[in-house]
């Protein structure tokens, strides 16, 4: 090895870099939030939905992607965050820890960006788009997991549809 590609590896190994982290199921928030803590910069992509219980329906951020984490630091310290309660491993990609380029992270942020308040609640005024009820619009009264509940005004009529066959109609700012 010469003394220029030593100097390459040891740079690498200094620059700070965005890599990623594996979580246990449902603990990525309590990563995130010890990471932070250990004073390191950490990015936890979540988007806002609706989530309904028996009792309640209830607006909740969840991660964009689940069970991972993305940490901002030096190669050699990545290894160190496996001490953290819930990291499970670093993601790996041919031998060392996988980087994520900053353009991309960047992606994520403004898809989080442009995506951000398009999640449908209660009251909402929607447009069927399939079947015999199609271009008829109506308000949403209640949300389930695939289906929702439309009050049709013209029909004075509730139906229950699924929920991929129905668009928002354009919401004034």
């Amino acid at each position: 090895m010469t003394a220029e590609t030593v100097k390459q590896i040891s740079s690498k190994k200094r620059a700070i870099n965005w890599h990623v982290l594996y979580t246990r199921p449902r603990s990525e928030k309590r990563v995130h939030e010890r990471i932070e803590k250990e004073g390191i910069e950490c990015y936890l992509p979540l988007h806002r939905t609706q989530r309904a219980w028996s009792d309640r329906v209830k607006l909740v951020d969840i991660p964009l992607i689940s069970s991972y984490v993305f940490v901002k630091c030096k190669e050699y310290e990545v290894i160190n965050l496996l001490k953290i309660n819930g990291v499970v491993k670093v993601v790996f990609n041919e031998g060392k820890p996988a980087l994520i380029r900053e353009t991309e992270i960047d992606a994520i942020k403004e898809f989080l960006k442009q995506a951000e308040g398009k999640t449908l609640v209660t009251g909402d005024e929607v447009e069927i788009l399939v079947g015999s009820m199609k271009k008829r619009t109506g308000k949403i009264i209640k949300i389930k997991k695939k289906y929702i509940y439309l009050h049709i005004e013209q029909l004075s009529a509730t139906v229950c549809i699924n929920i991929n066959s129905i668009t928002p109609l354009n919401r004034l700012k």
